[in-house]
């Protein structure tokens, strides 16, 4: 082999770097193409992978060019190796990233599309880059001739004082899993604590749960104490719920005109209102004699957690017009106080007050205290 390089083979090289280049250029340019139709299809999938391959087919053949122009360089065999390893090295980093970003890519769709929100659980997209991303880079230090057994040796070692070092990290990642993988708590659920907190799941992440309130304000929940936690969820198995709202009559009132006009009302907010749901069973359902009138619950059906305030205020306001004109009335709780006379009688004893002093605790009547006369 050749020892000096000449102009013609850096000539060569230079050719073949630049058509690496220009064939890269006008790969990214046929990706772009193919991206904008990837966007008129329905799955998001093609939108992915198309956008990753737009980052990794320019670099893989500006990457080729180059081992084809060092490939045409009278190089030696050392040289030639450190240089082909270092291209495969940067070809296999590449690669990596691409396929980290196409299965993070793939796992948020796929959460968005189960859930129908914008909420992603971005602890399966973090572990799935770590575990790609490690397993690139052992492949690539095996590619550059490293050992990489004795670096497991010494990271299963290492483990153990990691573990002890991020235990609540570790607990926290723990309980996130063991959330989603039980299917208790998903992204764009509705959940309440015991405590009080409540909201819309946003994200679950390696440490805490993210919940988004009803005032638009974000919860952050540690997973292990959510894991630990009573809690209600609003949205499994069943995202539409039963409203209860409590009403009241005269008692003087027909309850079968009353049960008519509540049914026509309930009906008519259910076809009416957004958030309402008009096959479900709603009832009247009359259960307590109360002090001043008779109690009856009304049950709606609301589609979500949230519909429920609005269906109760348009429902409140449609009964109390309906039952205004239908001359039924919800009388108020009313009291009924007697005054008996009272006054002293013959046989009045006077008032008495207990002494000041505290050694003689007497009793002694409330007027002036006689005084005793001369010896």
């Amino acid at each position: 082999m050749r020892s000096e390089v000449t102009w013609n083979d850096w000539l060569v090289a230079g050719i073949a770097l630049a058509a690496g280049i220009v064939a890269g250029l006008l790969l990214r340019l046929t990706m772009r193409w193919l991206g904008k139709h990837a966007k008129r299809t329905a799955w998001s999938g093609d939108d992915v992978l198309v956008d990753a391959l737009r980052h990794l087919v320019p670099w893989a053949a500006t990457i080729a060019g180059a081992a084809v122009g060092a490939m045409a360089l009278p190089l030696t065999d050392r040289v030639r190796g450190i240089v082909t390893q270092s291209l495969t090295a940067a070809l296999i980093l590449f690669a990596t990233l691409t396929a980290t970003r196409v299965i993070a890519a793939l796992i948020k769709a796929y959460t968005q599309a189960r859930t129908g929100v914008a909420g992603t659980a971005t602890i399966f997209v973090n572990i799935s880059r770590v575990v790609v991303f490690a397993m690139g880079a052992l492949v690539i230090l095996q590619t550059m001739g490293i050992s990489v057994a004795p670096l497991i040796t010494a990271l299963g070692v290492g483990g153990l004082a990691i573990a002890l070092a991020l235990q609540d990290t570790l607990a926290n990642l723990f309980a996130g899993v063991h959330i989603l993988a039980s299917k208790t708590i998903q992204p764009g659920d509705y959940i309440r604590l015991s405590s009080g907190e409540e909201g819309y799941v946003v994200d679950i992440n390696w440490r805490n749960t993210v919940v988004r309130n009803l005032s638009n304000n974000l919860v952050i929940i540690p997973n292990a104490q959510l894991s630990s936690a009573n809690m209600t969820n609003y949205t499994r198995p069943e995202q539409r719920m039963t409203v209860l709202v409590q009403a009241g009559v005269a008692y003087d009132s027909d309850l079968d005109h009353v049960e008519r006009v509540t049914m026509e009302v309930v009906d008519e907010v259910m076809a009416e209102v957004d958030g309402g749901v008009e096959e479900h069973e709603a009832a009247v359902r009359f259960h307590t004699f109360g002090d001043s009138r008779i109690n009856f619950t009304v049950i709606l059906g609301a589609g979500e957690f949230s519909d429920q305030y609005r269906l109760k205020h348009e429902f409140i306001k449609r009964l109390h017009g309906r039952f205004r004109a239908e001359g039924i009335r919800i009388p108020a709780p009313a009291r009924t106080v007697t005054l008996h006379p009272s006054g002293p009688g013959p046989s009045a004893v006077l008032p008495q007050q207990r002494d000041a002093s505290p050694e003689l605790g007497s009793l002694r009547p409330a007027g002036p205290v006689p005084q005793p006369g001369p010896m």
